[in-house]
């Protein structure tokens, strides 16, 4: 550091610049070069625009750290902002905007007004993203000082890239703001489409995006703005490209069936371009795939006669291939059936077992979607099976479940090839699709019952989805076939209801033992119904969700089909980060703290406690703070969310299993728990997933927990309590074990029994020494945590229980409320919440004998006030 300061401080510029390099390269890889703040500042005073771009990098770094010191930077920027140089002046005004300290955001107004104003249009367009950046932290001063306004007038700038900026910054206030900043005008909307052909690519990126969001007047004014924007689709810019998709799309819409010339005209026109991207790299390939799968739910005939493109090249990635498969099956009609099995027949020899996997379930697939090609779709699957090989004769069973529930009655001679292949299966959903067949089909099938008792000779050790197909159809069986089969049928209910620990399958064993012992014809007639015949899902989106993804096309959100607001949460403009918080809370924190002590809060009589009842407010429901545990690259495929809640007396570990990328349906773990703090471990070690989570959803199940003192780690005294609770999973389907570690919300400990009597409260909190006191201030409330009512009953749903509340005296607007609780291990707190009228702030004051654990009782309540 000695040395930097002296090379900092050189009269060769070389040097300097030099060592500022050096200064930003260990700032780079996470070193701390803070100390060296005001020798780097010394080096801004220069013409070098090299030197002072490393400077203002530096600066903007350091910023959030050194708020004090970066105030002696603003002389340097407010004079660089008048620079003759506009290089400089942009680059201090682009600084400035990037720099989020309030004070320094008093002195940027002025320089942001002039280079907003400025006659270089460099200086104008910087300026112009330095509003949108403001906005974020001074939405009122934006407003105030008339910078929206300017930014419209920026829109009938001369310069495009001026424009495009303008629009860039008006869409990025829209979004974060919710209002119509942009206000696009018939006036606004010729400048925009002027602009359009001679800005850059990505100003013709943020043009497009916001004529999207436009709606035209009519049909005649869509089509207008349509032929303005379609040569866009020439572009070598694949984002401009599906910007300019997107716009036509929209737009398409509105011109209604009485165009139908010109729609069917721009439909010609969108399928070349669309072409085009698939030529690109991989990436950009998956990109284009995802918005075109999107395209063809919407517009099916847009590229009904482009399905050649989408057949995969040998050397294309797994994801593009799988994700070209999905559009093959959307396209797929009865004129291109036969090139399409011919294709996919050619898949299923490759060497990669998920993409024959996939390639066999679209055969599968294109039989549900066409009825007239549903023989010819399982003629190849019979070829298939021939080959013998393990997964395809696998997968080509389970998808031959769906065609016979899609066609009943229809196709039940290749049963005779399915059974001749039991001897293959091997996979939980293959096993149980065949079982579903033999035991749907059991009357065609002259040995049924044998072929169902060599599954059942290791009914135990199956899978939970085998077991349950197992059960269903040997009680099929025993319906259509009783002499034959009262022994088999018998052994399967006595191992399903007594020997088995799975509660799904024991309940449907004693409802299908009941019904035959009770009424035999009302069992055939639960059991042998009629079901409803599966439907295609190719377009499986909704047509109000689809809407909204056409409208994000090439975003994000068209990427993961999913809603923007489901995936993204926004801060709003004007609210404060978390390290702006922090200086808050502790302005608050030391405010409050002397208003507590001042009216004498601290030493209260507790024998004047005034008792009041809760009145009927709220009504809260414990839940589990869900925090992610596990990502994919970790668990196989599987993101893992995780908390614990407590319900009807009985701890749960609430698990969120999302299956990101496992290729395979999911249903059973086995999850066991290390030794822990609080003595936890799971009644069942075994979780299921019921339905199964298929690839690309989700699921959500409970583990019951239990109360094991062999489980528990003693804290010594003196020592906080470590919430952290080690968790180890074993995915049952390829015995594959991740670990992840999550942290207890104690407030789930807390018992029902913990509510004391107000003498018994006051003779306990004198007797806890007052050094066993813990303390907090919980500032920002929300606002059901101002109500005393409101906390009475959040605290009440989680076994919190008020004791009674009392005004402060001396105190105008201020009240004490005190509580109880009791874990289940039988360790006691007592809490003291103040609160002030007016104010969204709660001083928390606990007191425990047990003290390694009360610093996690004082969270529980924070947590609870805060509703986090």
């Amino acid at each position: 550091m000695h040395e930097l300061r002296m090379e900092l401080h050189s009269t060769d510029r070389a040097v300097k610049v030099d060592a500022v390099k050096k200064v930003i390269a260990s700032m780079t890889v996470g070193k701390d070069v803070s100390m060296l703040f005001t020798d780097v500042l010394n080096c801004v005073q220069t013409g070098n625009i090299e030197l002072k771009k490393l400077v203002y990098l530096y600066l903007i770094n350091y910023s959030k750290t050194q708020p004090e010191l970066t105030l002696l930077a603003v002389n340097t920027f407010v004079k660089d902002a008048s620079d003759s140089n506009p290089l400089i002046r942009a680059l201090a005004v682009r600084t400035m905007g990037c720099i989020r300290v309030d004070r320094i955001t008093e002195y940027l107004c002025d320089p942001l007004s002039r280079a907003l104003r400025d006659e270089d249009p460099y200086v104008r367009k910087t300026a112009a993203v330095c509003v949108a950046k403001l906005y974020d932290i001074a939405p009122d001063l934006v407003e105030e000082r008339g910078f929206i306004e300017i930014l419209h007038d920026l829109i009938s700038d001369s310069n495009p890239s001026v424009v495009a900026n303008g629009v860039a910054a008006l869409s990025e206030i829209a979004e974060s703001s919710g209002k119509d900043v942009m206000r696009i005008t018939a006036s606004v909307l010729q400048k925009l489409l002027a602009a359009l052909n001679e800005c850059t690519e990505w100003g013709q990126v943020f043009i497009l995006d916001s004529l999207a969001k436009y709606t035209p007047a009519d049909g005649r004014e869509a089509e207008g703005i349509i032929e303005r924007v379609t040569p866009r689709l020439q572009h070598a810019n694949s984002a401009v490209v599906m910007s300019a998709v997107k716009v036509i799309l929209s737009y398409m819409e509105l011109m209604g069936s009485q165009n139908s010339d010109a729609i069917r005209a721009l439909t010609r026109k969108l399928a070349p371009p669309l072409v085009t991207l698939l030529n690109s790299e991989p990436e950009i390939q998956y990109v284009a795939l995802r918005n075109i799968n999107l395209i063809v739910q919407k517009r099916p005939n847009i590229l009904e006669n482009e399905i050649k493109v989408f057949f995969c090249k040998y050397n294309d990635p797994i994801y593009v291939k799988m994700e070209k498969l999905e559009i093959i099956i959307k396209l797929v009609s009865e004129k291109n059936i036969d090139q399409v099995l011919l294709e996919l027949k050619e898949y299923a020899t490759e060497v990669d077992v998920d993409f024959v996997r996939k390639a066999v379930s679209a055969i599968g697939r294109c039989a549900v979607k066409l009825e007239r090609a549903a023989e010819r779709c399982i003629a190849v699957l019979l070829e298939l099976i021939q080959t013998k090989v393990n997964y395809v004769v696998q997968e080509a069973v389970i998808v031959i479940k769906d065609v016979f529930r899609r066609y009943p009655n229809r196709y039940e001679s290749i049963i005779a090839t399915l059974c001749d292949n039991l001897d293959t299966l091997d996979e939980p959903l293959a096993k149980a699709s065949m079982i579903w067949i033999i035991g749907e089909y059991a009357e065609r099938i002259d040995n049924a019952d044998e072929l169902l008792e060599t599954f059942l000779e290791t009914f135990e050790e199956e899978d939970p989805a085998v077991q349950l197909q197992l059960l269903t159809a040997t009680v099929k069986c025993f319906l259509k076939n009783p002499e034959d089969t009262q022994d088999m049928v018998q052994r399967v209910l006595d191992m399903a209801t007594e020997e088995s620990d799975n509660p799904d399958l024991r309940d449907r064993g004693f409802i299908y033992w009941r019904l035959l012992s009770t009424d035999p014809d009302a069992a055939k007639i639960v059991v042998l119904g009629d079901k409803p015949v599966i439907e295609d899902d190719t377009f499986k989106l909704e047509p109000a969700l689809l809407n909204i993804l056409i409208g994000q096309i090439a975003t994000l959100s068209s990427i993961y089909h999913k809603p923007p607001d489901s995936f993204v949460v926004r801060r709003r403009a004007g609210l404060p980060t978390e390290e702006d918080d922090e200086d808050d809370e502790e302005d608050d924190d030391d405010e409050y703290d002397e208003e507590v002590r001042d009216s004498g809060a601290g030493g209260v009589d507790l024998l004047d406690m005034g008792g009041m009842s809760v009145n009927d407010h709220k009504q809260f429901t414990p839940t589990a703070p869900m925090t992610r545990v596990a990502g994919p690259e970790k668990a196989g495929g599987i993101e893992v969310f995780s908390g614990f809640v407590q319900e009807g007396g009985k701890i749960f570990m609430e698990l969120e299993f999302s299956n990101v990328s496992a290729g395979q349906d999911i249903s059973t773990f086995a999850i066991q728990l290390n030794k822990n703090a609080f003595g936890l471990s799971p009644a069942n070690q075994q979780v299921i997933f019921q339905p199964p989570i298929s690839p690309g959803s989700s699921g959500t199940t409970r583990v019951e927990m239990a109360m094991n003192p062999a489980m528990q780690v003693p804290t010594p005294n003196g020592q906080n309590v470590n919430p952290q609770i080690q968790v180890a999973i074993k995915n049952m389907h390829n015995n594959g074990v991740f670990y992840f570690a999550v942290n207890l919300n104690f407030e789930c400990l807390f018992s029902a029994d913990g509510e004391m009597e107000k003498t018994a409260f006051i003779e306990a909190w004198k007797s806890i020494d007052d050094r066993h006191e813990l303390y907090a201030t919980v500032s920002d409330l929300p606002a059901d945590s101002t109500s005393i009512e409101d906390v009475q009953q959040k605290f009440a749903a989680y076994n919190i229980f008020f004791i009674a509340r009392r005004p402060v005296p001396n105190a105008e607007g201020q009240e004490v409320v005190y509580f109880s609780m009791k874990s289940v291990h039988g360790m006691t707190f007592f809490a003291e919440l103040t609160f002030k009228r007016g104010v969204n702030a709660a001083k928390v004051c606990l007191k425990t004998e047990a003290t390694s654990y009360g610093g996690l009782a004082k969270s529980a309540l924070e947590s609870l006030l805060r509703g986090d």
